[in-house]
């Protein structure tokens, strides 16, 4: 019985140590990705709000709910450059100016929240001034190949726009606006420069015991 009663202390204080962390449900993400949203639930960063992992060296999104579990994962396109800033005013000029090497997904934090597009599309705006929103695929050039691009096993395929985050449109529509519908929420894009820790200042969780 003595026994019994211990297992089941422990069992429950592992649950609960797991439960400081986010639940990825059956994904398997990235060591990074598991870092920072472990770090944002247990740390709050993310102010109780919905909160998304973009994973560009993977090239996958993670959208989670306000307490930190997983509604759903996609493949990503994302900015064709490797890089972890944006170019200054760069959100202002027209893209036929941007060169390859400035089309960069830039990394960091960022509050966003469901807005349309100048042609009235619904997007997730993630940062005004590089002008970067998350939003469904652009398929209307077939060089590009976006949508095989997406279902390429290839992260490195999935490097092709000028900086935005482009998703399939069932999980846009199924799980992002959603998540985001009368929200706002938090952005987190991961590093691909500098380490995470050095990005959001994060902290790796204890391990349950």
């Amino acid at each position: 019985m003595r026994h019994a009663i211990i297992a089941l202390v422990l069992a429950a204080a592992g649950l609960a140590a797991h439960a400081a962390g986010a639940d990825f449900a059956k994904e398997s993400p990235s060591a990074d990705a598991r870092h920072v949203a472990d770090w944002a639930v247990d740390s709050g960063d993310h102010k109780a709000m919905p909160f998304v992992i973009v994973d560009k060296v993977a090239g996958r999104v993670f959208v989670f709910d306000a307490h930190g579990r997983l509604q759903g994962a996609a493949p990503a396109l994302l900015g064709l450059a490797l890089g972890d800033h944006s170019v200054p005013g760069i959100g202002s000029r027209k893209m036929s100016t941007i060169r390859p090497e400035e089309r960069t997904t830039p990394a960091g934090r960022f509050v966003a929240t469901l807005e349309r597009s100048l042609k009235g599309d619904e997007i997730l705006w993630i940062d005004y001034d590089a002008a970067i929103a998350l939003h469904r695929v652009i398929a209307t050039a077939p060089k590009e190949r976006r949508l095989q691009r997406l279902d390429s096993r290839t992260p490195s395929d999935r490097r092709i726009t000028y900086g935005c985050i482009n998703v399939p449109v069932k999980f846009f529509d199924n799980v992002v606006v959603p998540a985001f519908r009368g929200t706002a929420g938090v952005v987190y894009v991961l590093p691909e420069t500098r380490s995470a820790r050095e990005v959001f200042g994060s902290y790796e969780l204890a391990p349950a015991r």
